[in-house]
């Protein structure tokens, strides 16, 4: 289940929370990549995912159990096209 607003109460908007840049962010830095907040995981049940060019712009909210099957899909080459 994917939210588009904040969780009320997660504090996923202040800049308190620890934004993560993917491992595979494009070295170059033209920021072609997202970011991942885990910290509300487990008190608040969500996920944070924003796009690192825009650090203040819209961010998705996911469940835990809904960022872990996309990893698995991505690592497991589901996205993939021919």
């Amino acid at each position: 289940m994917a939210r588009t607003q904040d969780p009320s109460g997660t504090g996923l908007l202040s800049s308190g929370a620890a934004w993560v840049k993917s491992s595979y962010s494009d070295a170059s830095g033209n920021g072609d990549c997202i970011e991942v907040c885990t910290d509300f995981a487990t008190t608040h049940d969500t996920i944070g995912i924003r796009d690192s060019k825009d650090p203040h712009g819209p961010r998705l909210h996911v469940t835990p159990d809904a960022w872990s099957a996309f990893l698995t899909a991505t690592t497991t080459g589901e996205f993939r096209t021919a």
